[in-house]
């Protein structure tokens, strides 16, 4: 099973997610900052890297920057902030996911599986180029090996949980997708995740979108029903 490093200055929090981790059969390295775990990697370096944000000597922005010098490593952030500033900033530095605090250690082991799973083919061989074909939908271009997504060719960076939603919408426009459909699609094994949940990764996918362009309408909803791609 892959090694993961995990990076926080709080204790409780270190404890906590290594048993929920190792319960799962991964390997555990820990790091109360990222000075101490960036010369840790030099001898062992992980498969994934889980950082908090907030931290002493070295946060986990700075971590990352030096990390995206020398290595390609996956890195999901952990952050108690709630300002979307802070995660486009991280997403565009290298980062492949955010992760809120307060979390459920269900949903951290799933964006875990979520994020190796995209950066290494379920046989371990080197990915092809033929593995997964890009996404086109109008002017939306999504290419799931790359973890890209363009809207009329501007760039929109998207958490991984954000890309599997639009994927499953996008696959089939103009079919309405239910909320647990669109569990399903981003989280493994039927995880919980309440209503609410969905509604706000949509509500920061469309704004993500109306950052490139303010006209962005093709995510619709339909109340006490689901969303759906809107078709060309």
């Amino acid at each position: 099973m892959p090694t993961i490093a995990l990076v926080d200055d709080d204790r409780n929090i270190l404890t906590s997610v290594s048993i929920a981790l190792e319960a799962e059969g991964y390997r555990i390295m820990t790091y109360t900052d990222g000075a101490s775990a960036l010369d840790g990697f030099k001898t062992s370096p992980p498969d994934l890297a889980i950082l908090d944000i907030k931290m002493p000597r070295m946060d986990g922005m700075e971590t990352l920057r030096r990390m995206r010098q020398k290595t390609d490593i996956p890195v999901i952030f952990l952050t108690s902030k709630d300002e979307e500033i802070d995660e486009l900033f991280g997403l565009k530095m290298g980062a492949d996911d955010f992760i809120r605090k307060p979390f459920s250690q269900r949903l951290l082991v799933e964006r875990v599986r979520a994020v190796l799973r995209r950066v290494t083919p379920k046989d371990g061989s080197a990915p092809k180029e033929t593995d997964a074909k890009a996404l086109e939908r109008g002017s939306l271009r999504m290419d799931p090996e790359r973890h890209t997504c363009t809207w009329k060719n501007e760039p929109v960076t998207l958490t991984v949980t954000e890309f599997l939603i639009l994927q499953a919408l996008a696959q089939r426009p103009g079919v309405v997708k239910s909320r647990n459909a669109l569990m399903d699609a981003a989280y493994d094994d039927q995880v919980y995740v309440d209503d609410r949940t969905i509604d706000s990764h949509i509500k920061r996918l469309r704004k993500k979108f109306k950052v490139v362009d303010n006209d962005f309408e093709m995510i619709e909803t339909l109340y006490g029903v689901g969303y759906r791609f809107k078709e060309a």
